[in-house]
């Protein structure tokens, strides 16, 4: 690596395009400025050399369309000729058999059963990635939210970054609905109910075995524990309030029951926590209330896994509705995934009966 070098003799002003709204500083700067060491802008920005209309700004400061930069001299490390992403046809012609909806802000995705939405720890092929393949020069689209790999149903994406930033904000201030189905295990009192509590990340303090207890077994059951969402108390180090609506839209009891669920807050694994908070984990849930097969027989036979249905998680993000930046409204409904479609058919359900989660509040 070759020692850094100043850029340019003097000061350069740019402007804020429109694609580049609601950006941060710190990404506006790596954006354009790939090479440029994230310490060397704190640096900058902590001596006011970097400016906005003239002020003085931090690395965390959004910028807005039109707004004027002052960019100073910069050290930037020499790097190699970044590669040419190519369009990949067989990510394009995924994307294109997912799509919901599409104009020329938003695309709306119906996401995969066991697709990861971004990526992470052994996971090469994602929906994040594949959004590469549409990336127009600079511009390419962005997620607007998440879901879990192995959720299927409505994804929100932004074809630039200002509509990302006008629909983050939309989902922020909770103006966006969502509906999600699940099949959960037993059924639910009452039929319909409000689930309010805080969440955390990870096992409750104190809650790690002495070394000379430790066995292979605890060890992974240990790492499941960290990666899954607990219930903690209003003030606990990284509590967040979690709010969903429920109800119950068809059972066959006692086994099971088909539940409509309207999330108000958007936590990590919110949904599948409450089902299990409330004592009914939906089904094909490896993290939140999974129990070897022979061990639910002994506890309560009659909320097994009934004999046929498919081990995969049975939770959709089946609507999404929200105002469209642009004007008038989105408003898109994901079918059924083909193992929950199994499983809607094995019970009777009929995906067209009324869905009462229509009558919950929107606060």
């Amino acid at each position: 690596m070759s020692a850094p070098e100043t850029k340019g003799a003097g000061v350069t002003t740019a402007t804020v395009s429109e694609d580049e709204a609601g950006m941060r500083v710190d990404r506006w700067f790596k954006r354009r400025y790939p090479s440029l060491a994230l310490s060397h802008l704190a640096k900058i920005c902590r001596k006011g050399e970097v400016r906005v209309d003239g002020k003085r700004v931090e690395t965390s400061t959004r910028l807005e369309e039109g707004q004027t930069l002052r960019v100073p001299p910069l050290k930037i490390e020499a790097a190699a000729a970044p590669a040419v992403k190519r369009a990949s046809p067989e990510d394009v012609q995924a994307l294109a058999n997912m799509t919901l909806f599409e104009d020329k802000d938003v695309l709306v995705l119906n996401k995969p059963y066991g697709l990861a939405t971004q990526g992470g720890s052994g996971q090469t092929r994602h929906i994040d990635r594949m959004l590469e393949s549409l990336a127009k020069g600079d511009s390419r689209p962005v997620l607007v939210h998440r879901l879990d790999r192995d959720t299927s149903g409505v994804l929100l994406v932004a074809k630039n970054r200002r509509m990302a930033a006008d629909l983050g904000e939309m989902f922020r201030s909770r103006q966006a609905k969502k509906v999600y189905w699940a099949l959960v295990e037993g059924v639910p009192k009452p039929t319909q109910g409000r689930i309010s509590l805080y969440l955390a990340k990870g096992a409750a303090m104190g809650d790690d075995r002495a070394s000379a207890r430790r066995t292979p077994e605890r060890d992974a059951q240990k790492r499941r524990d960290m990666e899954k969402m607990r219930v903690a108390k209003h003030g606990d180090a990284d509590a967040q309030h979690s709010l969903t609506y429920y109800a119950i839209v068809d059972k066959v009891a006692p086994k099971c029951a088909w539940l409509s669920m309207k999330p108000l807050t958007g936590r990590t694994h919110q949904l599948r926590a409450h089902a299990e908070v409330i004592g009914h984990p939906i089904f094909g849930d490896p993290k939140y209330g999974h129990r070897p097969e022979d061990d639910v027989r002994r506890r309560d036979p009659l909320r097994a896994m009934p004999e046929g249905l498919e081990r995969k998680l049975h939770l959709l993000a089946r609507r999404l509705v929200l105002p469209h930046p642009k004007g008038g409204v989105i408003d898109v409904t994901a079918p059924l995934p083909d193992h929950m479609k199994r499983s809607w058919e094995t019970f009777g359900f009929d995906v067209k009966q009324y869905d009462p989660i229509e009558d919950a509040p929107d606060a």
